[in-house]
């Protein structure tokens, strides 16, 4: 294994937000690099158990960043390395709920720099957002340097304050901190929402035989990035000195057009019912995304490797091995802004995503 790779073996690590896509992908190749315990803390309000990988090394403390004891039982465990992932994730969600993002996105980050500065952890992680952060005038390939004051959605606004909080508890008082800001990821592990992403909501749309909802006008691209890259990202960041104080984009580097998308997803599940066109939310204002890598790939060896049509084919994998727990959790409730006109296709109460 690499370096950075044996880094985790034997340490207690701490990963906030280990039910989501990325989290428990992270979580899993932790316990697989035979990290000694996995402490995952979430509230499973946009997570499931069945979700998270059921290994001797993984412990779950179910509940939020916002409450206290929660943090006090799972700092107990004295982590080594923190990996800040829980959010109230994302765009729509925050302005549906704004006063819950900043619960969540703002005192619950502020309490998780608080309770790892006390406890004097070797490393702390945080999960920025790339797609968030540098506003709707940023020049192409985005790069970590541009900052911007327009953002559009309190989710943008409280991911840039998580991270002016990293800034302060690095300077003030020599916190180990790292800021990583994720792209558009997909892969295995996502399960369809209405909050959700684009790729795992189209590959359910498609698996039921439904339209995909298209709001642009065909040349709108996202620079797609395959969860197992991040997560390689991820672990670089948790153990490269040369990380720390810094911020990085972890994406693919590479535009994908999303009516492009759309069309590749109808093909390779045999979906007959194309495409609809959807109105425009508002503060969608991007039209296209493309990250630089370049400063990931200088400090810590960053290299996207995954082929996008093979990283589909492993989540159109993921999606049917796992369809029935899919489809039952899967919700898009009447109207709402992610749904497909008209039609409503959850099927069995269960947990909302």
């Amino acid at each position: 294994m690499a370096g950075y790779q044996d880094h985790y073996a034997g340490k207690t690590i701490l990963v906030t937000g280990g039910g989501g896509a990325i989290g428990s992908n992270l979580t899993r190749t932790l316990a697989e690099l035979k990290a000694g315990t996995v402490v995952v803390v979430d509230d499973m309000s946009a997570a499931y158990e069945w979700n998270i990988p059921s290994l001797p090394n993984v412990l779950l403390v179910k509940g939020s960043i916002t409450d206290e004891v929660v943090l006090k039982r799972a700092f107990a465990m004295r982590p080594e390395v923190v990996f800040h992932l829980a959010a109230f994730f994302a765009n729509q969600n925050s302005i549906d709920y704004p006063a819950r993002d900043l619960e969540t996105n703002g005192m619950g980050t502020l309490l998780m720099f608080q309770y790892a500065q006390l406890a004097g952890v070797e490393r702390f992680v945080y999960a920025s957002s790339g797609c968030s952060i540098y506003g709707s005038g940023a020049p192409l390939p985005l790069k970590e340097d541009f900052m911007s004051m327009h953002l559009t959605t309190p989710y943008q606004i409280t991911k840039m304050l998580g991270e002016l909080y990293a800034n302060f508890f690095w300077h003030h008082y020599d916190l180990p901190v790292v800021k990583t800001r994720f792209f558009n990821s997909y892969g295995p592990g996502e399960v369809p929402g209405q909050y959700r992403n684009v790729i795992p909501n189209f590959i359910f749309w498609a698996l039921s035989g439904l339209p995909l909802p298209f709001t642009g006008t065909g040349d709108e691209t996202r620079d797609f990035t395959y969860v197992g890259d991040i997560v390689d990202g991820l672990l670089r960041a948790g153990y490269d000195e040369k990380a720390i104080g810094q911020e990085m984009n972890l994406a693919s580097g590479r535009e994908t057009k999303i009516l492009e998308l759309a069309e590749k997803i109808n093909d390779i599940v045999g979906n007959e019912a194309g495409i609809q066109r959807a109105p425009a939310r508002v503060w969608d204002t991007k039209k296209r995304l493309l990250a630089s890598v370049d400063r990931a790939r200088d400090l810590l060896g960053y290299e996207p490797s995954m082929d996008f049509d093979k990283g589909l084919d492993i989540t159109i994998t993921w999606f049917r091995e796992n369809w029935v727990k899919i489809k039952r959790d899967a919700e898009f409730p009447p109207g709402s802004s992610s749904a497909v006109q008209g039609v409503v296709v959850k099927s069995d109460a269960s947990d909302a995503a």
